[in-house]
């Protein structure tokens, strides 16, 4: 028996390749990239719960949002720059405030999102911390608590498709931990540190909803723990421990912004 099971530890250790507080991940790099084509493939075959905005008609909205992941990612602060797809896609729906990253970095934006925002740096804020769930790995390791290792392995190896799409709807709502909230949080900051836009973007999305009284119904995505105003306390305090300094202009932090908000 003991050499049975030692055998069952050597084939599972090569997928246990991070770990943190909130749990063990057992998912390798390669296994978010190929979860990560799947679920796109999944959210692409069903358009009336995700109503992608269609590119070839409105390019300059893409390459608008583009722009800013392309910014994101140029900081070098990634760690999976240039292991992930980091593909952006507009979800048009103006009544929802949310995003949403896969794994393997495949970026949701709802329009009802970008139309809450006022300005560019607070909506690449958001990216940041969405690209953090993905580039930080929290997604996987909180997918394997809710379904178990066995079905998340199942899905990649393309034998559950009941589970997938499931698991496309749920990604809209996935509720992180307070660390990994804080962590997402955190890691926006690190990213946009270099680039020109406010480092503390997210935070302003937080004064934006307690502004609109939403303070106590944050959408899920950046759920309510820790609350709005720890968050924009600690965002803030991050962009100050790392000396961030912001080097965008008003026209093109605001006007252009409301421009791209009209596009759509």
């Amino acid at each position: 028996m003991k050499r049975y099971y030692y055998i069952l530890l050597l084939a599972v250790f090569p997928f246990i390749n991070s770990c943190s507080k909130d749990g063990l991940n057992i998912f390798s790099v390669q296994d978010d990239i190929k979860l990560g084509q799947q679920t796109k493939e999944q959210i692409e075959a069903n358009p009336s719960e995700f109503p992608i905005l269609n590119e070839s008609t409105h390019a300059a909205a893409y390459n608008y949002i583009r722009s800013i992941k392309d910014d994101i990612l140029a900081s070098n602060t990634l760690k999976h720059k240039d292991d992930f797809a980091w593909e952006i896609y507009i979800i048009k729906d103006d009544n929802t405030l949310n995003a949403f990253c896969t794994p393997g970095g495949y970026i949701y934006v709802y329009s009802g999102l970008i139309k809450f925002l006022d300005d560019k740096s607070s909506l690449a804020g958001v990216m940041g911390h969405e690209m953090a769930h993905a580039d930080q790995r929290h997604t996987t390791r909180l997918l394997t608590k809710q379904y178990g290792l066995q079905t998340l392995l199942d899905i990649v190896l393309g034998k559950n498709q009941g589970a997938l799409s499931n698991l496309a709807l749920n990604l809209v709502s996935l509720k992180f931990s307070r660390s990994e909230e804080s962590d997402a949080d955190e890691h926006s900051v690190i990213y946009l540190c270099p680039t020109r836009y406010y480092s503390n973007g997210a935070a302003h999305f937080f004064e934006k909803l307690n502004e609109a009284g939403n303070n106590n119904n944050p959408p899920a995505f950046l759920s309510t723990h820790p609350n709005p105003d720890n968050r924009i306390h600690n965002i803030n305090t991050k962009a100050s421990e790392l000396g961030c300094s912001d080097t965008i202009n008003e026209n093109e932090n605001i006007t252009s912004y409301q421009q791209f908000k009209n596009s759509l």
